[in-house]
């Protein structure tokens, strides 16, 4: 369904030669914690491979209050073509989630609507954007006709996956990576319907090599704008690219948070829209329990975790620390100990960062310990 072909990313030495790493001491610079935000979003959507059923609220504001106000109990109801249908279930999926519910009539409606989204991760929001990609999608026409901005390359490789998965009853349809390292021959156009990539990439795809006509596009995704955001560059490069496709062009944009940065960003980005927002009356799940052990250094809070190994049963767990040098000293301790231990450290490559979270979610290793990246959503 899609090919990527990436250079290899090296460190980059200083002036003198030298390659130098992060020191774990220092206070994080305004980059890191941008990468954060990001990070944060990737462990969320590898971690929470499953739906979350929430008991969040849903509040819907339409773009024309007089209109009437679907929701859908089943997929059924949505009149989805039988091979798309096919793929939905075959992804597990039996009936919409909560955001899905409400956001798939207004997604699939005729004339096409434009939306604004806030889903936490788990809730179904990439597979209810992806099917309204695949719906508006002509596998018959070899150009791109769906285009989805994502913050990081790994971001945008876990769409695709969503993509590849929902799509596979469709044999002629294509995928896309645009990301940096994906090595296309200049002057080549691109016959995938379904492009997915950084803004970055992006725009140079659409505007200086011409590898995409903008003119073509359908479907325009945003996802996870609140991340988008946090890198100047990427707010200015996705109006950027709004700004070259069609007035009929259908725009979605969704986020885990509205503060007043991201809602004045997506009214930039998608004009006229629906919007669904989330009622979170509380921060904490009803069926999970948390418990706090008081510890006076670091050496007692690794006897704790010890402790706890000794006590009870644990398949897999996260360890959060708030230094990278801290994740660094517990993961030797534990691997000392006998436990399945993967790092995730911010110094990682992208490829080799994915690589390691993948092997958690397949239960290849035991102990998942980072810093507190996954604090957001």
């Amino acid at each position: 369904l899609s090919s990527l072909h990436l250079k290899e990313e090296k460190p980059k030495p200083d002036a003198n030669g030298a390659v130098v790493k992060a020191d774990d001491n220092i206070e994080k610079t305004e980059d890191e914690e941008k990468e954060d935000r990001a990070a944060q979003s990737l462990l969320n959507k590898l971690i929470r491979s499953n739906l979350v059923d929430t008991t969040n609220q849903v509040e819907v504001l339409q773009r024309d209050p007089t209109s009437p106000l679907y929701s859908v109990k089943s997929f059924e109801e949505l009149r989805l073509k039988p091979q798309l249908l096919q793929g939905v279930y075959a992804m597990g999926f039996n009936r919409p989630s909560k955001i899905q519910e409400n956001a798939l009539p207004m997604m699939l409606a005729e004339p096409p609507q434009n939306l604004i989204a806030q889903s936490q991760s788990g809730t179904g929001k990439t597979a209810a954007f992806v099917l309204a990609m695949l719906s508006r999608v002509e596998p018959g026409n070899k150009y791109p006709q769906c285009l989805c901005l994502s913050p990081t390359y790994e971001l945008a490789l876990q769409t695709g996956k969503v993509i590849e998965q929902m799509g596979k009853f469709y044999p002629e349809l294509k995928l896309a990576y645009a990301v940096r390292g994906n090595k296309l021959e200049r002057g080549q156009k691109i016959s995938e319907q379904i492009v997915i990539g950084t803004p970055g990439t992006v725009l140079d795809w659409c505007a200086k090599l011409k590898f995409i006509d903008p003119k073509k596009i359908k479907v325009f995704v945003l996802d996870e704008a609140d991340v988008m955001i946090a890198t100047q560059g990427h707010q200015d490069q996705s109006i950027r690219i709004q700004r070259m496709l069609p007035r009929d062009c259908q725009m979605l944009l969704f986020s885990a948070t509205f503060e007043d940065s991201v809602w004045k960003f997506a009214q930039k980005i998608v004009p006229d829209p629906n919007v669904i927002k989330l009622k979170r009356e509380e921060e904490t799940l009803d069926t999970i329990k948390q418990y706090y052990v008081l510890c006076n250094n670091r050496d007692e809070k690794f006897q704790a975790l010890c402790n706890i190994y000794g006590a009870i049963t644990i398949a897999q767990a996260m360890i959060f620390c708030h230094t990278r040098k801290t994740a660094g000293w517990l993961a030797a301790e534990l691997s000392k100990e006998g436990h399945q231990v993967a790092l995730l450290s911010g110094e990682m490559m992208v490829e080799q960062r994915a690589a390691v979270i993948e092997r958690f979610r397949e239960g290849k290793e035991k102990v998942l310990v980072t810093t507190n990246v996954c604090a957001r959503g």
